[in-house]
């Protein structure tokens, strides 16, 4: 009995794992009606070695659009970072999540 206890928490954990690992690299994809405003200014800091600057953006949130600070985000050699952003789509906007390109 105690072994097939065992087992299925041990299952059940895996399969938890992979649930939650298979979520994080799905993204949600955002459609809205309301266009976001022009982006604020932001006085970008001086370069801080190993990182990148991640620039500001609209994140809709609660009906509205929030503005969300740039911030520094560590490095990766070999690769850019692609800021977050908004997409016309149609009649729509589409938000595209910041990320790492080659």
């Amino acid at each position: 009995m105690k072994y097939s206890r065992r087992a299925w928490v041990i299952a059940l954990c895996v399969a938890c794992t992979a649930g939650a690992s298979g979520a994080a690299q799905a993204g949600v994809g955002i459609d809205i009606t309301v266009a976001p405003p022009a982006p604020q200014v932001e006085v970008v800091p001086a370069p801080r070695r190993g990182f990148v600057w991640a620039p500001g953006f609209w994140e809709y949130r609660g009906g509205r659009h929030v503005w969300v600070p740039g911030r520094w985000i560590a490095e990766r050699r070999g690769w850019h970072w692609v800021p977050e952003h908004w997409v016309p789509a149609g009649p729509r906007w589409h938000f595209e999540p910041g990320h790492w390109e080659r």
